[in-house]
């Protein structure tokens, strides 16, 4: 009796069931599947993948025996999650603290608003740490379980999709925008990367969860069965870390506007922020910023100086205070008067204001060409009051010297590459064209700050792509002596044997306001 594949395994089970005494299927599986016995006379595996074969299949996906993994565990558990980040050791335990509380049953909790499945992932005390967005559940995966996006291919397929991005790697764009807001040093981006997750909760096939149930029931009754998974498939996507106290941007926006309008202080801290995200979604070239998945952290404290001197005696340390990275902004809410030998005024109050942003949702970037067909996929930004002033001198000390250095540029290049290529549907030359559209933004970004421009008007500039070339054998030398530029093929920086292209994009989508 041969066994190939799963569903073969379940008939060839249910007739030797139905004939009597369940014969031992592991002899009829080939030989690297099966247990290893002692008076076979072959040496003794000792990789990784042979401790797989011999105890994968009776350990969940995720690692769950204990939330501390042993150093004797570690490999192990590296290979059954899937997930390993060596260079981030803090993210990669928040990563390990979700698969524990998943295979303990602390599932990803469903976010009913956008377009797409995406879900809050818990730790094992059922505390929100991070964002799973699935591939299969973008906006326009295959299962992707929001009614909105199925409607709109029945009724307007014309309109479905957009023609500019590649489909199904939104979860690449959210890590791509993690990279790129390190490299720049913008600190708006939570940090972001791929992982594979597997959970009940997730939206799956029919087929893949009785798949799951009958591998489990198999494995269960005939121990010697081996399988190579057993439980859900894991699902690929865009793994992002939880910000807490933040609100969507319209909603501080309107405010501002109204009931807590900001003083001078306040909306220079803002505003720095502001052109951090101006930065960021225009490298990108993001097509979906609305004011809706943006958000805004405000706080505004009042303290006086006695509570201010208590706090420090005691060294209490307030929430507002934990993070330095935050951006602080403390002012005298009046003078205080000079203190006299007989007399000592109480210090005046201050104001502490926390002003932080943080750009999510950007799945929706990295086009490998500009929009110029039904819509122009504008920036919401654009028509803020913050986008009518000149850059900052702050803002243009931070990623001008950087955006200048086409070898920083071609860094941020082969980093996306190293990301965009674990994609199964990736294509090279679909990728030069993405990178060719961010140095194209890259380019107007640049001559928008050193002419101090506003954000509107950097907008407003013309689509510019710029491509690499090879260089011709003759053409090598005349190159070399005014530029030196590069091709991603030492992916360390650029060679003398290219060169860049530069093209304007004349062409204009039907409609440019939505």
């Amino acid at each position: 009796m041969e066994v190939d594949t799963d569903d073969d395994l379940l008939e060839s089970t249910n007739e030797a069931r139905s004939k009597g005494q369940p014969p031992d299927v592991t002899t009829n599986l080939p030989q690297s599947y099966q247990s290893d016995e002692p008076n076979l006379k072959k040496p003794k595996q000792t990789t990784l993948s042979a401790k797989m074969f011999r105890n994968g299949e009776y350990q969940p996906l995720l690692n769950g025996s204990d939330g501390n993994v042993s150093e004797a565990e570690s490999a192990d558990f590296v290979h059954l999650s899937c997930n390993h980040f060596e260079s981030d050791p803090e993210f990669n335990e928040i990563v390990k603290k979700v698969e524990y509380a998943i295979d303990h049953n602390v599932l990803p909790q469903r976010i009913y608003e956008g377009s797409s499945g995406s879900y809050f992932c818990k730790n094992f005390e059922n505390k929100t740490v991070a964002v799973f967005k699935p591939k299969d559940e973008e906006p326009y995966g295959i299962l992707n379980p929001k009614w909105t996006k199925w409607l709109h291919k029945i009724c307007c397929p014309c309109c479905f999709g957009r023609s500019c991005l590649v489909p199904n790697q939104g979860y690449l764009s959210e890590a791509g925008a993690s990279i790129i807001d390190e490299k720049l040093d913008l600190k708006i981006v939570p940090k972001t990367r791929v992982v594979k997750l597997s959970a009940e909760s997730f939206n799956y096939l029919a087929i893949d969860r009785v798949k799951s149930r009958t591998k489990q029931n198999l494995a269960n009754r005939f121990p010697n069965m081996r399988f190579d998974r057993i439980g859900l498939p894991p699902k690929v996507g865009s793994f992002q870390l939880f910000v807490e106290n933040y609100k969507d941007a319209d909603y501080w926006l309107r405010r501002f506007e109204s009931d807590e309008p900001l003083n001078e202080n306040e909306a220079k801290t803002f505003q720095i922020q502001f052109e951090r995200l101006v930065v960021l979604d225009y490298i990108i070239r993001n097509t979906d910023r609305g004011n809706d998945n943006w958000l805004i952290k405000f706080e505004r404290l009042k303290l006086n100086g006695t509570e201010e001197n208590a706090s420090k005696n005691n060294s209490v340390v307030t929430e507002s205070s934990v993070n330095i990275d935050e951006i602080k902004n403390e002012t005298d809410s009046f003078q205080r008067e000079p203190e006299s030998k007989e007399e000592q005024v109480p210090q005046a109050s201050k104001t502490s204001v926390i002003i932080k942003l943080a750009a999510i949702d950007n799945g929706l970037a990295f086009p490998f060409k500009h929009p110029d067909e039904w819509r122009a996929y504008p920036y919401h930004w654009a028509w803020l009051p913050q986008a009518k002033i000149p850059f900052s001198q702050e803002i243009k000390d931070l990623v001008l010297p950087k955006l200048s250095d086409m070898n920083f540029v071609q860094e941020i290049c082969n980093e996306l590459y190293e990301v965009f290529k674990k994609d199964r549907g990736f294509d090279k030359s679909t990728f030069e064209k993405q990178m060719s559209v961010m140095r194209g933004q890259i380019l107007n970004l640049v001559q928008a700050l050193k002419d101090n421009r506003t954000p509107l008007q950097l907008v407003q500039m013309p689509c510019v792509t710029v491509e690499l070339t090879k260089l011709k054998h003759h053409d090598k030398h005349h190159s070399s002596l005014q530029h030196q530029h590069s091709h991603p093929s030492a992916r360390e920086r650029l060679d003398s044997d290219v060169q860049f292209k530069q093209s304007f994009h004349s062409r204009s989508p039907l409609f440019s306001c939505w």
